[in-house]
C-alpha cells in the first residue's frame, strides 16, 4: 500500500511565517519598483517591460501560474491607457510563448478578478492571471480537499521561465 500522506516539508517555513515577505504598502507596487536582479529573483519577477511586468504567483493555482501586472496602481482594466493595454497584451503573448516552450501545456486560462467580490486577492491593483493547463491535470485533491499539487519549486519555475522569455 502506498503512503496515504502528502508530504510538503518545504511549506513549514511558510506556515511558521518565516518566509513571508513583509510589505509596507501594495505588494504589486513594491515589486514593480524593484528592478534589481537580486530583488527580481527574490520576488519572482520573470520579466519587465515599459508599462507592465510578469511575476510568478506566489500561491499558484497550477505550475507556471504567471501574473501580468501594470506598474500603474489602478483597480480595473478600464483605468489603463491604450499604451499600457497594448503592453499588457504583448507581454501576455510573451508569457504564453515562454510557458509553451518550458512546459508545453495543452491549454491556458487567462483572466482577471476585478474587485474583491470577484475573488481578487489584491483588489486595488489590477492584474492578469495566466494559468497553464494540462488534460491529465484534473485530480481529486483539488475537488475533494481543496489541495493543490504543484510539482516544481517556485525558484525552479522562475529560472526556467527567465531563460525561455522571448526578447524584443
Amino acid at each position: 500500500m502506498t503512503d496515504p500522506f502528502l508530504w510538503t516539508p518545504w511549506r513549514m517555513p511558510y506556515l511558521r511565517g518565516e518566509d513571508r515577505a513583509q510589505y509596507d504598502g501594495c505588494v504589486f507596487c513594491i515589486k514593480g519598483a524593484g528592478g534589481q536582479a537580486e530583488a527580481d529573483a527574490r520576488e519572482y519577477v520573470v520579466a519587465r517591460s515599459t508599462h507592465v511586468y510578469a511575476a510568478l504567483n506566489m500561491y499558484p493555482y497550477n505550475n507556471g501560474h504567471l501574473l501580468i501586472i501594470p506598474y500603474a496602481h489602478v483597480p480595473s482594466l478600464e483605468n489603463l491607457p491604450a499604451e499600457v493595454l497594448t503592453d499588457l497584451m504583448l507581454t501576455t503573448n510573451k508569457a504564453l510563448a515562454a510557458l509553451r516552450a518550458v512546459y508545453n501545456p495543452h491549454a491556458f486560462n487567462i483572466g482577471a478578478n476585478i474587485g474583491a467580490s470577484a475573488g481578487a486577492g489584491i483588489p486595488d491593483h489590477f492584474h492578469v492571471h495566466i494559468v497553464p493547463r494540462w488534460e491529465a491535470d484534473t485530480n481529486y485533491l483539488t475537488v475533494i480537499s481543496g489541495t493543490r499539487v504543484i510539482p516544481e519549486m517556485l525558484s525552479d519555475t522562475y529560472a526556467r521561465l527567465r531563460a525561455a522569455w522571448p526578447g524584443d
